[in-house]
């Protein structure tokens, strides 16, 4: 169980079940970290918002998933706003903090002001990638950027894919802080879903794509729709106010439900890339790419999209057809065209 008392409640999931209608639930603020990941980049607000509502997604589904590494939202377009990704990495221990980092890219001579960020998508898809590690086969799903918003797309995407019924109450924005000047990017929400029995057995609708009616019946639904009706009486400042203890607002909304709290969850920044990782992506290169990548000064630079650490390499260490390890000793000569088949013969 949690404690309420704790000094804050940024950067944090809380998972919770409703005892009466058997739903789970994850409720979740970012203040510092959500800053953090913003502030790396020079993001018009239409952007910034649109990462900031992907990686609240991301932080409440990851804290569903029983995740070993990596779970990454991805959106992609054909608009102004081409592409946002958010990774949500799993504790790397047990008491330890999640860990987070989005990015996005755009056109910024196509976007256009008093147009939501979801409209300036255009079309394309949104997907869930499920990496859980070395020696597993990663999972990816998808559905088509619809109904008006990220968490649309999410909820079609547990609804079709995977028959959960889902839904999602989320807000993001700038707000200014008791003893703060300047204003900080916030963002808050809640997710519900279900597991009922009956979404292990699709019902026979043809080809026609699942939908919420379709997979609860009777009590169950009843059930679904209580419990959705009461979330959605929440306030936009409930979700992002740093003094409101998250198992507050839980009871707050869903006292009728028997709600019952859990450990909470601590979500941080942090990025994975690494000297090694980035010399592994450029290992697909031949010696004439990396050449065109090289510098007049002689060195391959590269930059993460995601925390925007810089790298510098030796060209003569990178690609397929490197003469050098990263320390700079001569790696030993390849094989002739052929010799390994000779060898084998």
């Amino acid at each position: 169980m949690t404690k309420t008392k704790d000094a804050s409640w940024d950067d944090t999931v809380l998972p919770f079940q409703l005892e009466q209608s058997g739903t789970r639930g994850r409720v979740g603020r970012l203040g510092h970290t959500l800053e953090h990941i913003l502030s790396r980049h020079d993001y018009p607000v239409a952007v910034s918002a649109m990462v900031a509502e992907l990686t609240t997604l991301t932080a409440l589904i990851g804290q569903t998933v029983k995740l070993r590494w990596k779970l990454s939202l991805q959106v992609r377009g054909n608009g102004a706003i081409r592409t946002i990704a958010a990774d949500y990495y799993a504790p790397e221990t047990e008491g330890a903090p999640a860990r987070m980092r989005a990015w996005a890219s755009f056109d910024a001579e196509r976007l256009q002001e008093g147009i939501s960020g979801f409209d300036q998508l255009g079309q394309g898809y949104f997907a869930v990638l499920i990496d859980q590690g070395e020696g597993t086969t990663p999972y990816q799903g998808m559905t088509p950027l619809a109904g008006g918003s990220l968490a649309s797309c999410a909820q079609t995407y547990f609804e079709q894919s995977e028959q959960l019924p889902t839904r999602f109450e989320l807000t993001v924005g700038r707000a200014q802080l008791p003893g703060h000047q300047d204003e900080h990017w916030r963002a808050g929400g809640i997710m519900l879903q279900t597991l009922p029995a009956a979404a292990h057995v699709a019902p026979e609708t043809g080809d026609d794509p699942l939908q919420t009616a379709d997979i609860l019946q009777g009590a169950e639904s009843e059930d679904w729709t209580r419990s959705t009706t009461l979330m959605a009486t929440v306030e936009a400042m409930e979700l992002v106010d740093p003094n409101l203890p998250l198992p507050n607002l839980v009871f707050r909304l869903f006292h009728e439900e028997e709600p019952v709290s859990f450990e909470r969850q601590d979500i941080h920044f942090g990025c994975s890339c690494s000297p090694d990782r980035v010399r592994g992506t450029l290992a697909i290169y031949s010696a004439k790419d990396i050449a065109h990548m090289t510098t007049p000064e002689g060195i391959v630079t590269a930059d993460c999209q995601f925390c925007g650490a810089h790298y510098e390499f030796d060209p003569q260490s990178l690609g397929f057809e490197a003469t050098v390890d990263a320390e700079g000793n001569p790696l030993p000569p390849k094989p002739a065209k052929g010799a390994e088949n000779r060898a084998a013969l």
